[in-house]
């Protein structure tokens, strides 16, 4: 029999990266089992799996995030390891530790490295230590005066920023003391409400900045290797939208300089499996400044499968089972561009609220370099209580100019009727004059005006014949509304996240910001 790193896995996870670990285990003679909620009954990921067991409710501390369920449902499986994909309990030391407490092995790094890079001022402190250039900044948590102090010394604006969590939530950018002021009070009340903890730290905001990321593979013998980098600097509310591969600004001693950045964090923090570090470039300085690391497979790990040939879900399963690298630095190599666009169910002419519901239609693009990763189909009820991503289409050509018009062409086939979806914010992004030089920052979105440009554009999806207008044979038609009307936290942070857009929005209209910087 063919060698392969483990006989049976269960995925702790959902949606489009439950269905993504799913493939390529199945590929490898993997037996997978999966989890669901009272939600995801008819989910693809649940579907797929050889096995699946039922975990909760469809609330996350439920279900998701109920690390005893999980373990007892893993032991019940008779599984030899788990695959926590991204998100969820995917960076929780806690639950790392208990999977190799009960002799079980962790796909993704052990706990003491989730403990390193969870703590964001703490691996600020440990990379300054080691000459990894940090954004100036604190060191420490600080107080409002500690605040006022750092911002004195390295010159408005700054960003406030949550010690603990991620996904953008409780960073505020601020001009003056009293936005400072307001920031510190409001960030450490949202940041002890989401996280658990109030403490709060302070860096100076480049506006003008890139946000580049390196994906690494470490093994437990010592070994770290780079798979080049990812270009991330498309974002709404600090979210991510549009990534890519390379990046378009980089050249190779850049390339060289970032990615030996990574491997150095990697080895201080004694990295293992698959991780990303990330940086934040700024071309005025030409210089390179540490942000995180953040320990997991990240979202848009496809675009870097892309141009190296490399599964690195695979990757992760080889070295979670003791192999050392398959790959040394010196094979890796790069070819061509990809370009991956995230399609959330939100409605992008409407303040992008969550737009949870039926799938009446759904015809994903295909074709020479296109690659579809997603959890849902025709006739699928996509629930309230998620992250909003339903896909991730992602597109490779030869040329960087050739990828942007394969993913315009791709996403004009892509057909979803239904639910709204952010395709349409996507065409805008891709055939703005700024994107396609490459020269964009990460005030893209704020500069370029594209949430009043998204709600101009004319977007005429196409449409398939026939449509499914009936409820699914488990799910009544009031039921399928009344979970619709729920108040999720999805909703509630797409309705927090947007208020806070509007202000930064109107901030910059005010200085005068949008005409001055156009990248």
């Amino acid at each position: 029999m063919e060698e392969r790193p483990f006989n049976k896995i269960l995925i702790a996870n959902r949606g489009e990266i439950a269905v993504r670990v799913i493939r390529t285990a199945k590929e490898l003679g993997i037996t997978t089992v999966a989890i669901y909620s009272d939600a995801d009954k008819e989910a693809l990921h649940k579907l797929l799996a050889d096995e699946a067991y039922y975990v909760g409710k469809p609330e996350p501390k439920e279900s998701y995030l109920n690390i005893e369920k999980i373990i007892k449902i893993a032991k019940k499986a008779n599984v030899e390891a788990i695959h926590p994909g991204y998100g969820f309990l995917s960076q929780v030391p806690e639950f790392a530790r208990r999977v190799e407490e009960e002799g079980l092995i962790f796909i993704g790094p052990p706990d003491e490295v989730h403990k390193v890079t969870g703590d964001k001022i703490g691996a600020r402190r440990l990379m300054y230590e080691n000459g990894i250039p940090i954004i100036p900044g604190s060191l420490e948590p600080v107080t409002l005066d500690d605040a006022l102090n750092i911002a004195d010394k390295v010159g408005f604006p700054v960003i406030i920023k949550p010690v603990m969590g991620g996904g953008g939530i409780g960073m505020s950018v601020c001009w003056n003391e009293k936005e400072l002021e307001d920031a510190i009070e409001k960030a450490s009340k949202l940041a002890s409400s989401a996280f658990g903890k109030a403490e709060v730290y302070v860096e100076k905001y480049f506006p003008r900045a890139k946000h580049i990321e390196v994906q690494i593979l470490a093994d437990r013998h010592g070994n770290v290797i780079h798979l080049f980098e990812r270009e991330c600097s498309i974002q709404r509310r600090f979210q991510k939208l549009i990534e890519e591969a390379p990046s378009p600004v980089l050249d190779e001693e850049k390339r060289e300089r970032i990615t030996k950045y990574a491997v150095k964090v990697a080895k201080v923090i004694h990295y293992v499996n698959a991780g990303t570090v990330e940086f934040l470039y700024v071309p005025d300085l030409d210089k390179f400044f540490f942000l995180e690391v953040n320990s997991r497979i990240q979202v848009e790990h496809p675009i870097t499968e892309m141009i190296t040939g490399i599964d690195i879900v695979e990757e992760q399963f080889w070295i979670a089972a003791g192999y050392k690298l398959r790959y040394s630095q010196n094979e890796i190599t790069k070819k061509g561009h990809a370009i991956e666009a995230r399609i959330n169910a939100e409605d992008p002419y409407n303040n992008f609220v969550p737009s949870p519901g039926l799938i009446k239609q759904y015809l994903p693009p295909s074709g020479f370099g296109v690659r579809v990763d997603g959890g849902v189909y025709q006739g699928y009820v996509v629930p309230p209580y998620y992250d909003p991503l339903i896909a991730k289409l992602i597109v490779w050509a030869p040329t960087r100019e050739k990828a942007i018009k394969r993913m315009l062409r791709a996403l004009d086939e892509f057909i979803i009727e239904g639910i709204k979806t952010n395709i349409p914010m996507h065409k805008v992004i891709l055939q703005d004059e700024v994107f396609i030089k490459g020269t964009y920052t990460t005030r893209f979105i704020y500069n370029r005006d594209i949430v009043n440009r998204v709600r101009r554009y004319e977007y005429k999806p196409k449409r398939l014949p026939l449509s499914i207008e009936t409820p699914t044979t488990t799910m009544a038609e009031e039921e399928r509304k009344i979970e619709i009307s729920l108040v999720s936290a999805w909703t509630l942070s797409g309705r927090l996240h947007y208020k806070n857009f509007i202000k930064d929005e109107n901030k910059w209209r005010k200085r005068g910001m949008m005409k001055a910087q156009r990248a």
